[in-house]
Order: C-alpha cells, then structure tokens, then sequence
C-alpha cells in the first residue's frame, strides 16, 4: 500500500522535469543551428569574394584605356562573386575597386568586397535577446595585383 502511495506521489514528476530542461536543450540546439549557418554563409561569402579577385585577374578587357580595362575587370569580379552567392538571394552586395596597391603605388590592385547585412535578413528567425550576439554584417574581401603589362 504504501508502495502505490509514493507512486501516486511520483506522477507528473517527468514532465515537470522535461518542462524545466527542454528549454535549455532547446536554446543550445538553436544555437548550434544558426551560428553553423552563419559560419557557412561567412566562407561562402569569402570563397565568392576570392573567386571574383580571381575572375577579374584573369579577364581580358581588350579595352582603350587602363580605367576602362580596370571598371571592366571589375564588373567581371562582381559578376563572378555575385553568382557565387546567389544562395543568399542576391542580398550581398558586392563592390570592386580598383586602386594602386597599398604596398607599391605603380602597380594596380583590384579589392573585391562582399557585404551580407545579417541583421536585416538573418538566414534563421532570432530569439529575443539573442539578437545581441549575432553580427550586424557579415564581410569578405579579397584583393589581387594586375600585372601591370596585362592590364588591357
């Protein structure tokens, strides 16, 4: 008798119980979830930023001018990093420059840059309060010298 005694006393313990842990496991599943995502979105965004630096130092402008050969590379990097993320639907924006290198001022350098504002259109729904550890801006920048020969 007073053995089913203490397991009437017992019921309900579990799930009290799972109602105190799930939302541990819960968060720390979220967690692991979304900053995975954040790491993949952070390379994707560094591969197709050193794949544009690529496209645009292998591009071949057959154009009349350096400035018009250099805005042409350019738009070929942007073209290549932007298909590269287009998993992200087209909300990275890209931007080449061109510009004499920061190590050598004759010689040409082209930086590509690729901005993911993760704020505005994070990849996962955020938790209140969770927002304060996830970055504003997810950046990638990659930067190749042109052979000052080749750049027509």
């Amino acid at each position: 008798m007073t053995r089913r005694r203490s397991r009437h006393r017992q019921r309900g313990n579990m799930a009290i119980e799972f109602a105190i842990v799930f939302p541990l496991f819960f968060v720390v599943l979220y967690a692991i979830v979304t900053y995975s995502l954040i790491f993949v979105a952070q390379q994707s965004l560094t591969l197709a930023a050193e794949e544009g630096a690529r496209a645009a130092l292998r591009f071949q402008a057959n154009a009349v001018s350096v400035d018009d050969a250099l805005a042409r590379r350019a738009a070929a990097a942007c073209d290549t990093a932007n298909g590269l993320t287009n998993w992200l639907a087209g909300i990275a924006q890209c931007t080449a420059t061109p510009a004499p290198c920061a190590y050598d001022a004759t010689l040409r350098c082209i930086e590509v840059t690729l901005d993911y504002g993760y704020a505005q259109r994070p990849l996962v729904p955020t938790l209140p309060l969770f927002g304060l550890a996830l970055p504003d801006a997810l950046v990638a920048r990659a930067m190749v010298q042109l052979d000052p020969d080749n750049v027509l």
